[in-house]
């Protein structure tokens, strides 16, 4: 059985992980009889949002303690995953990804990503394991691996962002995907773009797939 790791960032679209794509990415890897692992660091969470006002709020929340919410309580500490016993990873999005993941949302193409999480990815690609990057985890790919490669990904519409990170841009539709085979990375825009839940549904549907497909080393188009 196939064994995909998926690392999110809390809960909620202002300050976690994105419920729909996390959700979304979680059911087609069901749909697949895929054996999955969710993870999530164990650090405070940089802020926390009022989901319905939009403002932030004086608490103190736990990224990983929040991401149990999306995962039913069956959820791991980041630095527990070890990459040789899975075959994949993905990132869903989420404005969490870019506060509790790494600063990209204060430093841009000056971002840091935490170690935890730098030293898996770069290990998933030194091992060439397929890794998926939904909405704005894409830049964070690129963040850690511009100075291990050249890779192709999206952000859904053009954005001096991916460029900045020297990484190679594709604008895409919310429901596509795009593919570096050398790399072995596929990207989706979901959220980045003002598209319906059915569009971004689609497009994380071809993402699951493809980075199975990958790992069974059918020929990628």
């Amino acid at each position: 059985m196939i064994r995909v790791a998926v690392v999110i960032s809390g809960c909620g679209a202002l300050d976690g992980a994105e419920i729909f794509e996390t959700v979304f990415t979680l059911l087609e890897l069901d749909k697949n009889n895929v054996d999955t692992k969710i993870f999530a660091p164990d650090q405070k969470q940089h802020s926390v949002i009022n989901h319905l006002t939009k403002e932030e709020v004086a608490e103190e929340r736990n990224v990983l303690v929040e991401s149990a919410r999306i995962a039913r309580g069956k959820i791991e500490a980041l630095n527990k995953l070890q990459v040789q016993d899975f075959d994949a990873l993905i990132l869903p999005g989420g404005f969490g990804a870019a506060t509790n993941l790494s600063d990209l949302a204060f430093k841009n193409e000056n971002v840091t990503v935490i170690e935890d999480l730098k030293k898996i990815i770069i290990e998933f690609h030194r091992s060439s394991k397929p890794i998926g990057g939904i909405c704005i985890a894409p830049a964070i790919l690129a963040a850690v691996l511009k100075n291990h490669a050249k890779i192709r990904i999206t952000l859904g519409d053009k954005n001096e962002l991916i460029t900045k990170l020297d990484a190679i841009e594709e604008i895409c539709l919310a429901e596509d995907i795009v593919i570096d085979k050398e790399n072995k990375l596929v990207t989706t825009p979901a959220f980045m773009l003002n598209a319906s839940a059915t569009q971004i549904h689609r497009g994380i549907s071809k993402l699951v797939n493809k980075i199975l497909k990958m790992h069974n080393n059918t020929i990628v188009e």
